[in-house]
């Protein structure tokens, strides 16, 4: 969904040929390139408010390794169990866990 979102919008989409980066796409529109960290969540908080995980976990001990805010991406995009889609740049992110798809956000819902 994301990349059908960006080349429908006139991105160009480039995706990595590895893991090992805090990004998932690279956009570029106009020569400006920017990166992507893509989540989906169809977790949703006992008021009903979707929530997404911003932390990475895993290794030999389950432990958390990396978390959103400590990466150096752009934007975030949410697409929850709905097809809503959310593009959110990473510098009004400052949950460090989770982030619930509240009001807070809503200028970052995307249009179709």
């Amino acid at each position: 969904m994301a990349i059908a979102y960006f080349t429908t919008n006139g991105y160009v989409v480039s995706i990595p040929l590895n893991n090992t980066q805090d990004y998932d796409l690279v956009i570029e529109k106009d020569g400006d390139l920017k990166t992507v960290q893509v989540k989906s969540t169809g977790c949703k908080t006992a008021n009903g408010t979707y929530q997404v995980a911003l932390k990475s976990c895993g290794g030999t001990n389950g432990g958390t390794y990396k978390t959103l805010i400590d990466t150096k991406i752009d934007f975030l995009f949410v697409l929850n169990e709905k097809l809503e889609m959310y593009l959110i740049p990473k510098d009004k992110i400052s949950n460090k866990s989770t982030l619930n798809l509240c009001d807070k956000y809503i200028e970052y819902k995307v249009k179709i």
